[in-house]
Parts: structure tokens; C-alpha cells; sequence
């Protein structure tokens, strides 16, 4: 590696002299290094040039490869100073959409900020291969088929109730709340083709009110199920969290008798539980959830009714 930095050095500035002088190291000592170096490779590296050298083509071509050599060397010193001061070169987050738009921006952001030398892997939950590994922090629905807890810590977050995303229009947006048997007959839009427990929360509560929804459209996410609703395709339901920033033309009603709801959690992987990191991480999630909580628990729903 030693003989590498001095190839590199002779590279760069295209002299013996000139290398020895930046290295601090006599022209002589610089000579013998690289003809050192030349019989460990078995390659010509320099040639002369009139009265200086010059690398060959091999000779550029060792410089190069070596000059990727130490940046990883520099980006393995940078790992080791964060491990010395307690903090891991990564970590990897994942979560799902609705969460993702509403609680990771201004977490991260906090993250960033406190720990500037964290890279955050940040995984959506919807578009994660399968093969992808596990996280060390997730934010999940309770009931997803692909979440195993072992070798987790496992910490609620949030309950949520489900709304009625409806026309502003039609004579469902002027309810306080609306009985969930009252939709029996409306065009539904189905907004989670992937049947997971978001949607499955939704046909469990019908199911006990005897019907199964008519899903007219199917969409995959909320923001575009909600804009068939504004353009007066049907109605959706989603939960709270989906209900951010909704067009003018659309409101959210409470649904009762029965209600449906998600829970959500997140989950910590045992190895990664007391990095200084994640326990922010956990923090800013309770901070950003509390004001969730209380309007939940409190039924001061109404200031998400309107877009």
C-alpha cells in the first residue's frame, strides 16, 4: 500500500522530484520504491522521458485501481471513528407509505441533524424485494404476513380509526359520522390491490355488518384512490394517516357502527436497540404519534374533514 501511494504521488505530479518533495522523502528513497514496486507487479509502471519519466499505460492504470483502494481505506477510517464514538455507519429503516409520508420526513430530517455522519437506508415497505434483508428499525401494520418479531423489540405506536373519503358533493359530506352499513350501496374505490391488512381491516368490519363492498375501481395507494373521489368516481376508505393534505373536493367523514381500525407498531432489531440513534429515532416517532394519539382518543377529528 505504501508503494502504491508513492506511484500515486509520482503520477499526479509527473516527477520523481516533484513526489519526493510532497511525500518528504529524497529522490533516491522514491526510485528504489518504485522499482520495488515494478518487480512485485512484474510491470513496467515508468519510463524515462528525456531527462524525467513518465507512468506507462500499465502505470496509470495501477494508479487509478489504487486510488479507489483509498478511498474505501478512507471511508473504512470513517467507520471506525463513528464505531469509537458509539455510532454504526448505517442503518436501515423501513416503513410504509401512509407512515412514510406523514411521521419519516421530519424524524429523518432530526436524525440528520444530530447524527451527520449516519447514512440512513430508507426502505418503502410496498416496493422492498423480498430478498432485501432485515431491517434494523420498521414501522409496521400489526398483521402483515411478512413481518417476523423474532430477534426484535416490538413497541406500539398507533390505533387509528378508518374515514369515509367522499365527493364534497354528495349528501354523505355534510355527516358528523356516518353508520358503516350506510355504504353498502356506494361505488367503491379499492385502494390496496395487494390485499393486506389495511384492506383486510376494512372487509373484516364490513363482514359483521353483512356486506361486501362493490369495488368499482382498483388503485394501489390512497393519493390516487382519493382523486377518483374527487372526480366523483365513488367513495374509499382509508385510515387516518391517509387523510393528509385531501383536495378541496373531497371530505373525510368518521365511519361508526363498528368503526375499523389499524394498529400500527415499530420494530427494533436486539442488536441495534441501544445505538444512541435508534433510541432517537423512537423518540421522535412517540413525539410525532402523540399528537395523533390525542386527537384520536379525544374524537377531535373534525379538523380533517376538509382538503
Amino acid at each position: 500500500m505504501h508503494r502504491l501511494r508513492v506511484l500515486r504521488a509520482v503520477v499526479a505530479d509527473g516527477s520523481i522530484q516533484g513526489a519526493a518533495t510532497n511525500l518528504g522523502y529524497t529522490p533516491s528513497a522514491i526510485s528504489q520504491h518504485l522499482s520495488a514496486l515494478q518487480r512485485e507487479t512484474g510491470l513496467k509502471l515508468v519510463q524515462r522521458s528525456g531527462r524525467g519519466i513518465e507512468p506507462t499505460v500499465a502505470g496509470r492504470a495501477v494508479a487509478a485501481e489504487a486510488a479507489r483502494i483509498f478511498e474505501r481505506l478512507a471511508d473504512l477510517e470513517s467507520l471506525v471513528t463513528d464505531l469509537r464514538a458509539g455510532r454504526a455507519g448505517s442503518l436501515s429503516v423501513k416503513y410504509f407509505a401512509s407512515a412514510g409520508a406523514v411521521w419519516i420526513p421530519p424524524v429523518v430530517a432530526c436524525i440528520a441533524r444530530e447524527f451527520p455522519r449516519l447514512r440512513l437506508d430508507l426502505r418503502l415497505i410496498e416496493l422492498v424485494a423480498a430478498d432485501a434483508g432485515a431491517p434494523d428499525v420498521e414501522i409496521a401494520v400489526d398483521g402483515a404476513e411478512s413481518t417476523d418479531n423474532a430477534g426484535y423489540r416490538v413497541y406500539p405506536l398507533l390505533t387509528e380509526p378508518y374515514f369515509a373519503v367522499v365527493p364534497a358533493a354528495c349528501e354523505l359530506a355534510g355527516r358528523a359520522e356516518v353508520d358503516l352499513a350506510e355504504l353498502r350501496d356506494e361505488n367503491w374505490v379499492d385502494n390496496d390491490v395487494a390485499r393486506g391488512p389495511c384492506r383486510q381491516a376494512v372487509l373484516d368490519a364490513c363482514s359483521t355488518v353483512g356486506f361486501v363492498p362493490a369495488f368499482h375501481i382498483e388503485t394501489q395507494d390512497y393519493p390516487t384512490a382519493i382523486r377518483f373521489v374527487a372526480e366523483g368516481i365513488g367513495i374509499t376508505v382509508i385510515p387516518y394517516l391517509g387523510l393528509d393534505l385531501l383536495p378541496a373536493s373531497t371530505v373525510a367523514v368518521p365511519i361508526v357502527n363498528p368503526t375499523p381500525r389499524r394498529s400500527i407498531s415499530v420494530r427494533v432489531r436486539e442488536a441495534v436497540a441501544d445505538h444512541p440513534a435508534v433510541v432517537r429515532i423512537l423518540e421522535l416517532l412517540d413525539e410525532r404519534v402523540a399528537g395523533d394519539r390525542r386527537k384520536i382518543g379525544g374524537r377531535r377529528l373534525e379538523g380533517v374533514r376538509t382538503g
